[in-house]
């Protein structure tokens, strides 16, 4: 079989008006679209989707990670955010892991029981559901469909399958092992296969009927702290039963028009807002995906990780000066470091990079919509599974810095800098306190998230694309090669060879093209918008209801389908 084919989609967007859902699963969305038609709304349906992709995508997510989500409130435009990522163990301190032999240049592998910070993402679902949810429907009955699709098993879809089996190959090339509850007989499921998974199904069904302390107390907090422990980490039942969500409020910046809004730090929305103020230096550009456009995006993303890599860290143990670095004054002095001719010099590079997550958004019918995004890291995490619980614990602590005095440098109980991010999308014609909803849209993918992110919207916003031709368009993702000590530019197959050339001319490291399963390094989002505000031209006549219009992308096992119910007049679509 030849797994080079082509990510070209070929989809129209789905276009709706009573509700809309867009995950990168179409098992997942008819999960989410299941919550919405029994009456809840998109909060409770975000987490129906978050804790169905935990069944059928659980190398990206589950349980064992942290998750993040931005809710817009269809009555009072409020918007407001989740952070659900968990803590290192209090033990966990810098001072230790020098004790053993561990530095900055040193640090431990990837897969250490070390990596293991707090889950976080059981108690964001509990809190998601609770603070926005609908309260129509219980937890018990938002958890359902993952609890039914877990226990009677669902075939494993293609891209799926193929990072099921190269992410075990890593796992044993390292000398480790993943958990049985996620194998067929010792092997990746191949696609098709069907994967049943009685551990996380009960797991589940007790985090719906007992809420958080089902997952932070009892049998499932001491099989996490066991296997970590076991495998010489140091996460103690108190480090678990000690851990919140935290609601924060929301960061943004204005871009022409449109206000995006992004989670505060330790998350790396803050990534996102610094590249598009940085771009708004830059209106002359012309030409989807030209030398031009390319050799600026590249050089803003280059400036934008340093500045992330340098300030962000837990601002329950840093300052952070966000008034300073949102500030338009500071994006236009650092522009004024772009040459259109040549590669920028002695850029300071951002961490090392990986990452499997997904994300997953919802619009209802009420205008409320949820922007959600959960992962557990590298693909599989550390691949420790605890007993008779079904999902693998994450590795997020591997993006702790161990440089003494660093924002991000390790310490006790603290969160580690975070790569994943939902957004949101607004007029900013409207008032800040009652902004007017354009889209909610996300992209997957470590440091390509904010990239993503910004490429999207552009697309949408600049080229007039609509949301399914913004995510099938080619990418661009800039990443930094450690070993090799320079930055590289990775273009997906679609850029023009002239393009590739033109940008080495100015002195950039090109990889060109990008085909096939490696096209997931430029990650896998979903776009649902309100109304076709991309194309000015078109316009509703007064007194009809604003069309959703929603994209799912190539680059995952998502498609776009119609799902129809006439309920009076409600009709629901899945992405």
């Amino acid at each position: 079989m030849n797994t080079e084919f082509s990510f070209s989609s070929r989809r129209s967007p789905v276009v709706c008006l009573r509700g809309c859902v867009a995950s990168s699963q179409p098992l997942a969305s008819t999960v989410g679209l299941d919550i919405l038609k029994r009456g809840g709304n998109a909060a409770d349906a975000a987490v129906a989707i978050a804790a169905a992709l935990a069944v059928t995508e659980p190398g990206s997510t589950g349980p064992g990670g942290d998750a993040f989500c931005l809710f817009y409130n269809g009555n009072t435009a409020e918007i407001r955010g989740i952070n659900g990522s968990g803590r290192s163990p209090r033990a966990l301190t810098l001072d230790f892991l020098e004790g053993r032999g561990f530095s900055e240049e040193a640090p431990p592998s990837v897969f250490d029981a070390l990596n293991v910070t707090v889950p976080g993402a059981p108690a964001c679902w509990c809190d998601a559901v609770q603070l926005f949810g609908s309260h129509k429907l219980t937890l018990q009955e938002v958890l359902s469909g993952a609890v039914d699709l877990a226990g009677a098993g669902f075939p494993v879809a293609e891209v799926t399958a193929h990072h099921w089996a190269t992410s075990l190959s890593a796992l044993r090339d390292a000398g480790k092992e993943l958990g049985g509850d996620l194998l067929i007989d010792g092997h990746a499921p191949k696609c098709g296969q069907i994967l049943k998974n009685a551990a996380l199904a009960q797991t589940l069904k007790e985090l719906g009927e007992q809420g958080k302390a089902a997952f932070y107390h009892g049998r499932v907090a001491k099989a996490i702290v066991d296997v970590i422990q076991q495998n010489g980490g140091v996460m103690t039942l108190d480090d678990l039963s000690s851990h919140d969500s935290e609601v924060v409020t929301p960061i943004s910046t204005e871009f022409k028009g449109v206000r995006l809004w992004e989670l505060p730090p330790n998350c790396q929305g803050l990534t996102a807002l610094l590249l598009l103020n940085i771009l708004e230096n830059f209106p002359q550009l012309k030409g989807h995906n030209s030398a031009d456009y390319i050799h600026v995006l590249v050089e803003a993303v280059r400036l934008a990780l340093s500045d992330a890599q340098q300030y962000l860290g837990d601002p329950d143990h840093v300052t952070i000066s966000m008034e300073t670095l949102l500030d338009k004054s500071y994006s236009h002095q650092r522009a004024q470091l772009i040459s259109m001719s040549r590669v920028m010099e002695q850029v300071e590079p951002g961490p090392m990079t990986g990452s499997d997550t997904v994300y997953f958004c919802v619009i209802d019918s009420e205008g409320n919509a949820c922007s959600f995004v959960n992962s557990i890291y590298l693909n599989f995490g550390t691949g420790l599974v605890p007993k008779d619980c079904g999902f693998a614990l994450q590795n997020r602590g591997a993006f702790f810095s161990l440089c003494r005095g660093h924002n991000n440098c390790v310490a006790g109980g603290k969160r580690p800098y975070h790569t994943i991010i939902p957004a949101l999308l607004t007029d900013s014609a409207t008032t800040p306190q009652k902004p007017k909803l354009l889209a909610a849209l996300g992209v997957m993918g470590a440091l390509m998230q904010p990239q993503g992110h910004v490429q999207v919207l552009l697309n949408m916003l600049e080229f007039g694309m609509n949301p399914q031709q913004a995510l099938d368009a080619p990418r661009v993702y800039v990443q930094y090669d450690h070993k090799a000590n320079e930055w590289l530019v990775n273009l997906e197959e679609g850029v023009d060879q002239e393009v590739a050339d033109e940008l080495r001319r100015r002195g950039h490291k090109v990889n060109w093209p990008i085909t096939g399963h490696q096209r997931s390094q430029f990650g896998r989002g979903q776009i649902i918008a309100v109304g076709d505000w991309w194309n000015p031209s078109v316009t509703q006549a007064d007194g009809l209801p604003r069309v959703l219009w929603a994209g799912s992308d190539p680059r995952a096992d998502g498609c776009n389908k119609i799902k129809e119910k006439q309920n009076k007049t409600i009709t629901y679509v899945t992405a």
